[in-house]
């Protein structure tokens, strides 16, 4: 089995700089785990790692997508796989870095994705809606046939409230037999051998680092990220700009929405991203916790790890 190191946590914990300090000891290269550091020009909104904070370590799966393009845990799992079997016949363990939680799960366990079958007539009449009739009209169709998952979609959360529509259209039609499911593997049967690092602190602390965060971004030049990917001709209603960050900044680029309004809404999105990611990793139970609450220096917490991993792999 290949080599695999997976460093993951709650937004805001600290990951990236983890990552690379330890890429840097163990002489190797990061993969990047995050489904929206794929995209090129969103980097403020996503805390994508400068060249600067990259420090010399090779990162792989970021900036590899236009903003207008979709990605899918489909492509995560064929592309990482690929990379982590290349480092491990270079001879180095790849560090896979990130917090979309599905992403890494999927990768670790092997899950399995059917095939979904789609109807691009269908497809195109609800877009065509959304736009003369507003997001409202399309999201009150999906209330009609599925009301939990309309509780669970924002309004404007087009793409995926799209999906599911059509989804529903197909199984009524014939066309499509069952929802999309997964089949995964038992967790105690990984597809590496791994050593899967879980980053943790009180949320009190976390949510103080999310709160500071959005306010580096915006003081870093969100919004101007924002105005700029509009102008472009970037769709509001693509994957991309479904982003937290993105989709509340484009809500104040509109008038919808106060600066300060926006700021606060962004903050609440990400706190509650925080506590979805925690329940995904509580799926995980072959995670090994360290804990990175101050009083810890970064050198200690990295040496732990490190041991860790040294113990895990043999390494000297």
């Amino acid at each position: 089995m290949n080599r695999l190191i997976v460093l993951l946590g709650p937004t805001a914990v600290g990951k990236t700089k983890l990552s690379i300090a330890l890429a840097k000891r163990l002489h190797t290269e990061i993969i990047s785990g995050d489904s929206m550091l794929i995209y090129r020009g969103m980097d403020i909104g996503t805390a994508k790692p400068s060249l600067i904070e990259k420090d010399g370590i090779v990162h792989h799966l970021i900036d590899i997508l236009e903003p207008n393009e979709e990605y899918s845990v489909v492509d995560f799992q064929q592309q990482a796989a690929v990379l982590i079997d290349r480092l491990n016949k270079a001879g180095k363990i790849p560090i896979l870095a990130g917090g979309t939680g599905l992403y890494v799960k999927a990768l670790l366990e092997g899950y399995v994705f059917h095939e979904i079958q789609s109807d691009e007539v269908y497809r195109t009449y609800l877009t065509q809606l959304a736009k003369q009739q507003g997001n409202e009209k399309v999201h009150a169709l999906l209330a009609k046939v599925d009301p939990k998952a309309a509780q669970r979609l924002h309004v404007n959360d087009l793409r995926r409230v799209i999906r599911i529509l059509e989804i529903h259209h197909l199984t009524r039609q014939g066309k499509q037999s069952k929802q999309p499911e997964e089949c995964q593997v038992p967790s105690q049967s990984l597809q590496y051998e791994a050593s899967v690092i879980g980053l943790t602190m009180k949320r009190s602390l976390l949510y103080d680092r999310i709160n500071q965060r959005v306010d580096r971004m915006v003081a870093a030049g969100l919004v101007e990220e924002v105005k700029r990917l509009l102008q472009s001709g970037l769709a509001v209603e693509a994957q991309s700009m479904q982003a937290i960050g993105y989709k509340e900044i484009v809500l104040y680029l509109k008038g919808q929405m106060a600066l300060d309004d926006a700021l606060m809404k962004m903050k609440q999105a990400t706190r509650h991203f925080a506590k979805r990611q925690l329940t995904w990793y509580r799926k995980m139970p072959y995670i090994q916790w360290f804990s990175v609450d101050a009083g810890r220096s970064e050198a200690q917490i990295v040496e732990n790890i490190y041991q860790s991993i040294a113990e895990k792999f043999n390494l000297k």
